[in-house]
């Protein structure tokens, strides 16, 4: 590397950024402004200058929940599994695209860094990885619908399998690297609203006022399933009898819930569901029987294919800039993963016309791979997939509604409008006037307590501090009361919703209990 010029990369927080302001004052507490530029000297060991772009990158893509709960400082050496994954990526396109036109003498440099990125994902990846025991590799169903996709043009390294305690799920077949592309749909398979305009439903369909294009593709899904002509009749025929979702908890499991926010979520979308249905459903089979068969139109049908949209389809970009739901075939049976090998996918490639989902860390021969659903809460992945994952979960956290006036002395902790706790125990700031709660949180109660914005010193007023921690006391100390007492009752013959119900009621648990000690250790310390 010796005799390199001078070079600099650069980074930029994007001016359309949701949280522009907030991500600035992070780069400008931390002496960067918001287009970064990241000096690489000859005279200087250039793996110092790639911590500073991996530091400033973490800023660029940390989103709410992270800037909410202290954007200030990392939780760990990084914020969160998604945001260390998302900007180590970054960082290694950022190195790609120069190393495609750079000089000669740039080139080595470049290489070095790409190396030593690579480097950290992998190590990244490795203190992540989660421990999962494959049952079998090969699946008959399963194995008939990758070759069909084959068939169909699709390009997979992945091989199905079942996994313990999830059902079905991809291995790798080979070793795989970051970039490498796991999977890859031709856009003639996937499932779009352009197979509904192309229907025989369509022309009936487009004349019920306020219909969605997604309840067009549940409808058509419902009789799609039975057909024995189908396209994707093979597809049809992998998927489950029973997606085993929370809306299908029964009453045991919902009895369980209460005292939690989601018992009434879980209740509300099923009302919703069967309005939907009941508003719908009959007057087309009543109306339309030759098209709309009554038979395949009933409660539980909607309902199986509801838990199938909401728990196997995908927002994806098609080459018309145009955001459709998805069903993606063979994609739908990867798992969810709070650090997964596929981060980024959703756009179709145009050169290709494929949905691609490339690798964005490792992925060892015979190991389980990964995909991320999206920035999902525990109460949302039980709710509509129908289990929860292991690790902690950054989107896990209970909201709050508390009215009154804005701090304005920090825009880092002020304009929020929503405001909400998490565990406590991820915070990295216990220490008193921080107690591991969030600042923004903290500040809104100092605000609204003492009637007025306070002074940047007034967090040291002993006194409004006692009253911040005792209000939100006074909040979650009857919430930790109406879960109930802990119970512990052996669960290998209880129900899988029951058992489920169990789990995320602990969890609530866990999230309140800590809350409270934090007030508690918090009072303690003035």
């Amino acid at each position: 590397m010796e005799g390199f010029s001078d070079f600099s990369l650069v980074l930029t927080l994007p001016k359309d950024d949701s949280f522009f302001e907030k991500k600035k004052k992070l780069l400008q507490l931390r002496g960067y402004g918001h287009e970064i530029q990241v000096l690489f000297s000859s005279s200087e060991d250039p793996l110092v200058a790639l911590q500073v772009m991996v530091e400033v990158a973490r800023i660029i893509h940390l989103d709410e929940p992270e800037l909410y709960f202290g954007g200030v400082e990392a939780i760990l050496p990084y914020y969160s599994r998604r945001n260390e994954l998302e900007s180590l990526n970054s960082v290694l396109k950022l190195i790609d695209m120069s190393l495609r036109d750079a000089a000669e003498k740039k080139i080595d440099v470049l290489i070095v860094l790409r190396n030593a990125v690579i480097e950290m994902i992998r190590e990244f990846g490795d203190k992540s990885k989660e421990e999962t025991v494959i049952v079998k590799c090969g699946c008959k169903g399963e194995d008939e619908l990758v070759e069909w996709g084959r068939n169909h043009g699709v390009q997979t390294k992945l091989q199905i399998a079942y996994v313990e305690g999830a059902g079905r799920g991809a291995v790798a077949a080979e070793d795989l690297e970051v970039g490498e592309c796991a999977l890859e749909i031709p856009v003639s398979i996937i499932i779009s609203e352009d197979i509904v305009y192309e229907s025989d439903m369509y022309h009936i369909l487009k004349q019920v006022d306020g219909i969605s294009t997604e309840t067009m593709l549940l409808l058509w899904s419902m009789k799609e399933r039975y057909n024995s002509n189908s396209k994707f009749k093979l597809y049809f025929e992998t998927l489950p009898e029973a997606f085993n979702t929370g809306l299908s908890f029964g009453v045991e499991a919902l009895t369980s819930l209460d005292g939690t926010l989601l018992f009434e979520e879980i209740i509300q979308a099923k009302e919703h569901l069967r309005m939907q249905y009941d508003e719908l459903c009959p007057a087309l089979c009543s109306n339309h029987p030759d098209v709309f068969q009554e038979e395949l139109y009933t409660w539980e049908k909607f309902m199986w294919a509801c838990e199938l949209w909401y728990s196997n389809s995908m927002k994806v970009i098609f080459n018309d800039g145009k955001l459709r739901t998805c069903l993606v075939p063979i994609a739908g049976l990867l798992n969810h993963s709070l650090c997964p090998h596929i981060l980024n996918y959703g756009r179709v490639d145009s050169a290709t016309s494929s949905l691609k989902f490339p690798f964005s860390r490792p992925c060892l021969k015979g190991e389980q791979c990964y995909l991320s659903y999206g920035k999902l809460s525990c109460a949302h992945l039980l709710t509509f997939y129908g289990f929860l994952p292991k690790g902690d979960n950054i989107y896990d956290s209970i909201p709050l509604d508390i009215d009154g006036p804005e701090a304005e002395e920090d825009c880092s902790n002020s304009d929020w409008t929503t405001h909400m706790v998490r565990g406590t125990w991820l915070s990295s700031n216990h220490e008193i006037f921080h107690y591991g709660l969030p600042p923004p949180l903290l500040n809104k109660l100092r605000v609204a307590l003492s009637g007025a914005n306070l002074p940047t010193d007034t967090h040291k007023d002993v006194e409004i501090e006692k009253e911040v921690l005792e209000t939100l006391h006074s909040i979650f100390n009857p919430m930790l009361e109406g879960l109930g007492e802990a119970e512990c009752i052996e669960r290998v013959n209880l129900g899988w919703d029951v058992k489920l119900a169990l789990e995320y009621n602990e969890l609530q648990r866990k999230i309140i209990s800590s809350v409270l000690a934090s007030c508690f250790s918090g009072l303690e310390m003035l």
